[in-house]
């Protein structure tokens, strides 16, 4: 078979095509430049990616994971007993967009007013909202901060397993929080049944929204080329240098900007590869320093605790055979199973005796499903319990603690060391705990009625310091890492807010690496999000 024939320049090269990637190399294609974006892995256009409720086996086994998946993990996270931890990225079209749980959640509006405040001017809540309602096709309508046409389907589970209907209740009733129809709208703090970027059966990834859906013309896809490097000629980026799955190299110019949308890990990488980065790190994998940033700093990420609780009020079972049944009536009535939906299906957004400014520092996710009972450190299929089940992620929000990203080698191939230093702060592992205890409360509420068998995993009978040990055994990255490469004014900073990387001109830098501080739930939306303000600045001004 002869070798496909890729574009070779273009005005735009926007590097992967994930949650920004997508987005922005949509939207600038759409205004008629000449994009091409460059993937890593696949094309997005298979079952496993497409089918909302593939999440499951798409995690749980290894060999579908290894298809879809960089694998890379941790260094060993010396505060939680030198765990290795799974860093899942998505290696496929649609980046990590086309691998997570399709939670969708903008955020809190004080987030942003944060990162405005910190001399981002543009960034404040009121200017991303705009964004937002650009990029949202809002089932419930748009009003003043929601939006209706936007290439990103959003909808509600319409067929909610009972108990995730009794945890809406319950919630209220222990904590005294609002059940909100929308808690991506004036205010998130409270219980609500969960959205997410599925419709039709379909996963609503950023290639999905903007690559199949928007399909501009002027935009090229070239999938399975790794990006080495950036080009840069006399302080300017004209360029990448790429080797495709053959092994040839070749490179790729950009008559206008490169942009990087590689992730929190990819993008970092990329940039230090390139001789951007912490001078002295760089020549000691004897890179030549192009610019001295603090690129691969501030990284940091969400963390979870799992309670499973057995329940008479859900159907689900982690079972082969159940799945199975499950799958045939899918391929047989698209969207009518459980399949057609992420595995969650309410969210709560709570304060913990940390909060502060009266802004939810905890959140809750509610999967109508058991979880394995240790952790999942391990590339193996672990077991998970058959007897139907409510779990609930016990999720911090604001980890205070920070860690980096650095090369291991300067060869491309090898993956970088990834240390998010999880726990390092001790009030991230009190949050934690604390939450797990006001999970069970919530659990011991009459609201559900006695449907309540028992808290299976990790067990009532765990508490105390022996509690805190299993915190930290079986804590799990929500996979949300951010801030490597940190948006800013100051000498912390790698971009600008208007995304360009200091003291190189043409390269820019648009994804979650960007945020100063992460968003208070999902980073999926708010990534949607930074691609649409990329393109708006690159474009020049308010879209």
């Amino acid at each position: 078979m002869a070798k496909k024939t890729y574009s070779q320049e273009a005005d735009y090269v926007v590097v992967g095509s994930g949650s920004s990637g997508s987005t922005i190399a949509g939207r600038l294609a759409e205004s008629g430049a000449r994009v091409i974006v460059l993937e890593a892995g696949k094309s997005d256009e298979q079952y496993l990616v497409k089918k909302p409720g593939m999440i499951g086996p798409m995690h749980a086994v290894p060999q579908l994971k290894k298809t879809v998946d960089w694998g890379y993990y941790s260094v060993p996270q010396k505060h939680i007993l030198d765990r290795k931890m799974p860093v899942p990225r998505g290696k496929v079209l649609g980046g990590s967009s086309s691998i997570n749980g399709m939670v969708y959640v903008r955020g809190n509006r004080a987030n942003f007013d944060s990162w405005a405040a910190e001399g981002n001017t543009g960034w404040d809540a009121d200017s991303v909202n705009a964004a937002y309602k650009r990029l949202e096709d809002y089932e419930g309508g748009a009003d003043e901060y929601r939006g209706t046409g936007g290439p990103i389907h959003i909808t509600i589970n319409k067929t909610p397993q009972e108990g995730s209907l009794q945890f809406l209740q319950a919630t209220a009733e222990v904590t005294g929080c609002q059940i909100l129809e929308d808690y991506n709208g004036a205010t998130q703090e409270g219980v609500g049944r969960m959205q997410q970027n599925a419709a039709n059966g379909l996963r609503y990834s950023s290639s999905r929204g903007y690559i199949h859906h928007l399909a501009p013309s002027t935009l090229e896809v070239q999938t399975q080329v790794l990006v080495t490097k950036v080009v840069i000629e006399n302080g300017r980026a004209v360029g990448v240098e790429v080797r495709d799955k053959d092994g040839s190299t070749r490179t790729i110019r950009a008559g206008k900007e490169v942009i990087l949308s590689a992730g929190f890990v990819g993008s970092a990488q990329i940039l230090m590869l390139s001789g951007i980065g912490h001078a002295q790190h760089l020549k000691d994998h004897g890179i030549s320093v192009v610019a001295d940033l603090p690129v691969g700093d501030n990284l940091h990420d969400h963390l979870f605790h799992a309670v499973t609780f057995h329940t008479t009020a859900s159907k689900n079972k982690g079972t082969a055979s159940y799945f199975a049944k499950g799958l045939v009536k899918e391929l047989a009535r698209p969207g009518s199973t459980f399949l057609a939906n992420s595995v969650f299906e309410v969210l709560a957004f709570l304060q913990t005796s940390q909060a502060k400014n009266n802004v939810p520092d905890l959140q809750l996710h509610l999967l109508p499903w058991a979880y394995p009972s240790g952790n999942q450190d391990e590339p193996i299929r672990h077991e998970v319990d058959t007897v139907p089940s409510l779990t609930v992620l016990t999720t911090l929000i604001y980890p205070k603690s920070r860690g980096t990203l650095r090369l291991a080698s300067a060869d491309p191939t090898q993956a970088p060391l990834i240390d998010p230093q999880y726990l390092a702060e001790p009030e991230d592992l009190q949050l934690l705990e604390e939450g797990t205890g006001l999970v069970r409360e919530i659990f011991a509420s009459k609201a559900f009625g006695g449907s309540i068998i028992k808290e299976a995993h990790p067990g009532r009978h765990v508490q105390g310091e022996q509690l805190r040990h299993t915190i930290l055994n079986r804590a799990t990255s929500v996979y949300h890492g951010v801030g490597t490469c940190r948006m800013g004014v100051d000498d912390l900073a790698v971009v600008g807010p208007d995304l360009k990387v200091k003291g190189v001109e043409g390269l820019r830098v648009c994804d979650a690496s960007i945020m100063p501080s992460i968003t208070g739930g999902n980073t999926n939306a708010p990534s949607y999000m930074i691609g649409e303000m990329g393109a708006a600045l690159v474009l020049g001004g308010a879209r």
